[in-house]
């Protein structure tokens, strides 16, 4: 069965810098896969461009068995591809329905909608106590679930995560991690970028280390979680 994602040997630039230099990675359906790496490794690069972000060719990015390198990032959305960014991105002017309302934009049907908006609130039950409020006024926890349900509320099969557990307090990344894998359980394949590699690992199937726009590693996240060179480069463990 081919995978439902596929990058062969991707290229990312900007202006001549090339940020991601010609890299292989898949994801199967029902998988949740991490890439982790330093600051500045092209992780975020390489899900913009599957995204539809950045300009790439239109092979080296298949979703669902077709390529999609430049197509338009609505489009993807409409085939079943969401983002949630580094930074969350939440509409800060709109309230926390309507910011969950604009992730089903590309949908017509009211009914389904509408359940998967109390699908959404059931999953975050502190965002069905703010849905009135302004999303800018949430804290930075708050609008990290807002950013995940929003992406939700499209239905997506394949779902990319950016840097989820950022600058967030223990607690918050503990409840956001029970989220990711409840959203994975339920059959959302799922790429994980993050920086808290231990997390990212422990939660995953299978997991690439990233380095200066290459994949170096990659393999099972229980392999990758003993190797030695991960331990020290990423989980800060002495060999």
């Amino acid at each position: 069965m081919s995978p439902l994602l596929a990058l062969a040997r991707l290229e990312v630039a900007y202006g001549g810098i090339k940020a991601v230099k010609g890299i292989d990675l898949d994801v199967s359906k029902g998988e949740l896969v991490c890439l982790i790496g330093a600051n500045g490794a092209g992780k975020t690069t390489t899900l913009k461009a599957i995204a539809g972000l950045l300009p790439v060719a239109a092979e080296a990015i298949r979703y669902d068995g077709a390529p999609i390198g430049g197509t338009r990032a609505f489009e993807l959305v409409r085939r079943g591809l969401a983002l949630v960014p580094e930074g969350r991105g939440v509409f800060g002017q709109l309230t926390v329905a309507e910011n969950l309302a604009m992730g089903a934009y590309a949908r017509g049907n009211a009914a389904a909608v509408k359940q998967d908006l109390a699908r959404a609130f059931d999953l975050f039950p502190r965002l069905a106590e703010r849905r009135g409020q302004s999303a800018g006024t949430l804290s930075g926890g708050e609008q990290q679930m807002l950013a995940i349900g929003r992406a939700l509320m499209s239905r997506p099969k394949l779902l990319l995560l950016d840097e989820p557990s950022m600058g967030l307090a223990p607690l918050m990344v503990q409840k956001i991690f029970e989220t990711i894998l409840a959203v994975a359980k339920e059959g959302v394949t799922i790429l994980l970028v993050e920086q808290n590699a231990r997390l990212a690992l422990e939660v995953s199937c299978r997991g690439y280390v990233m380095e200066t726009g290459l994949i170096t590693l990659s393999g099972p996240a229980r392999e990758l979680l003993v190797d030695p060179k991960v331990r020290a480069a990423y989980l800060g463990e002495a060999d």
